[in-house]
């Protein structure tokens, strides 16, 4: 049987069968107990059991040990990785991260140590019956997010549960519960402790949710923001020219961007959104005698910033450098009209291209809603559609070598030379580009 070819729940069903068949209590627990019964078709199922891992290793020989000081254990059933858990009471987090130790327990307790009441959901995998240990099944048909138990302790316990809660309500579209939201404001530096990559893959989930603009703004009300993006805090009240951006400041025509993307956005687009005038405030001046409000360089100090950001967050490095080229490059589209057709080509080439439009479609239709260069764009874009934009080089290094020519910088002068005529059309073959290079030699 192929990896694919059994469904997620009756996998993690052969599993719990086998623990039940052995004496122990076996409960889907979690997230696909929340998705279930929210009409989501859950990706991965998590078990909850009163086997210990020895037990559980017993009955799965080849499972996965990591997690064993901790009562988890992975195990595979056909093709799928299904985390199996003893039902524990966890001891002290001094690192903020993991507990100390951990007591192997009863379901009541392993439901109030879990972090958000639609989280702490149990399902019997044979009747389907809900177990309910912390008033999660009322939170999810009410679409709140709140902490189990004392929001302080929940946060203390685990930092990166700040912005799991964030991540929660832009995912769901649920709103936080009031004191579940105050102790995000006060726990807050808490995140201060929690590790670059783990920050950076809840804040990648935020921003693809389809809430993402929710998501972000209550990073900023929480004061979140601020161990994550604090570049995004002086975007705020950064005031622009009203004949350009009707819509306010740098920050709320960012968040507008944000709202107008597909709900499935790819993660390297968001983040240009995000970033795409994050040096605006920087570079921001007023004309004394005019009032007139400029951002000289934004494009390029943007792309510096947005390089330190991602680079900060420890982003891998081609995501960094595509959407540091959109940064980059987001002015650009304004001159597109009076580029040659050269140009043109190659600026249409890049591979981050056709995000850049998406990026250029929202930040016009944010702010002063003109789309004559987006248009244009659409229309080249079916004009050159029959060829390759950047075909194949009539000529290459060896053909200026065997022209008498040392390597060295001028070659590449002369070959994009070449390149532009051919991109250009007046040159369509290679004995005519052999024949504009000798020109160009003499």
């Amino acid at each position: 049987m192929n990896e694919s070819s059994m469904p997620a729940r009756e996998a993690a069903l052969a599993l719990t069968q086998r623990l039940m068949a052995a004496g122990h209590q076996a409960l889907f627990a979690g997230g696909c107990v929340r998705d279930r019964l929210m009409g989501i078709e859950p990706k991965d199922y998590d078990i909850a059991t009163s086997a210990v891992p020895s037990e559980v290793l017993a009955l799965f020989p080849g499972s996965n040990e990591v997690g064993a000081h901790f009562g988890v254990v992975i195990a595979k059933s056909e093709g799928h990785h299904v985390e199996i858990a003893t039902f524990r009471t966890d001891g002290s987090y001094r690192d903020g991260r993991r507990p100390d130790a951990v007591t192997f327990s009863t379901p009541e307790h392993d439901a109030k140590r879990r972090d958000f009441t639609i989280n702490g959901l149990f399902e019997h995998p044979e009747t389907g019956e809900i177990i309910d240990h912390v008033g999660g099944r009322a939170d999810l048909d009410a679409g709140v997010i709140r902490a189990i138990g004392d929001p302080r302790q929940r946060f203390s316990e685990d930092a990166l549960r700040l912005l799991r809660a964030v991540r929660f309500a832009a995912k769901l579209g649920f709103r936080i519960d009031p004191a579940t939201d105050a102790a995000l404001k006060s726990c807050a530096p808490m995140l201060a402790r929690i590790s670059p990559e783990r920050i950076r893959d809840e804040f990648s989930r935020i921003l693809t949710s389809s809430r993402r603009r929710n998501g972000v703004e209550h990073l900023v009300e929480t004061g979140l923001i601020h161990h994550v993006v604090p570049e995004v805090i002086p975007m705020i009240d950064c005031g622009q020219p009203p004949e350009w951006h009707p819509e306010g400041d740098v920050f709320t025509h960012t968040m507008i961007m944000l709202d107008m993307l597909d709900a499935h956005a790819p993660l390297d687009l968001c983040l240009a959104v995000l970033l795409h005038d994050i040096a605006k405030p920087p570079c921001r001046t007023v004309e004394p005698a005019t009032g007139r409000i400029r951002f000289n360089g934004h494009d390029a100090t943007g792309a510096v910033m947005a390089e330190a950001i991602l680079r900060r967050l420890r982003y891998p490095n081609d995501l960094t450098a595509d959407v540091t080229a959109m940064v980059a490059r987001h002015m650009q589209f304004m001159n597109v009209t009076k580029m040659r057709v050269a140009k043109l080509k190659r600026f249409m080439a890049a591979p981050t291209f056709p995000r850049e439009m998406e990026l250029h479609r929202v930040d016009c239709g944010s702010s002063n809603g003109l789309t004559d260069n987006y248009e244009f764009l659409l229309a080249k874009e079916s004009e050159f559609s029959a060829e390759p934009l950047i075909p194949a080089p009539l000529v290459t290094g060896r053909d200026l070598i065997d022209l008498g020519l040392e390597p060295g910088p001028r070659f590449k002068e002369l070959l994009d030379a070449v390149q532009s005529e051919q991109l250009e059309g007046r040159i369509h073959d290679r004995r005519a580009a052999l024949e504009f290079l000798q020109a160009l030699l003499h």
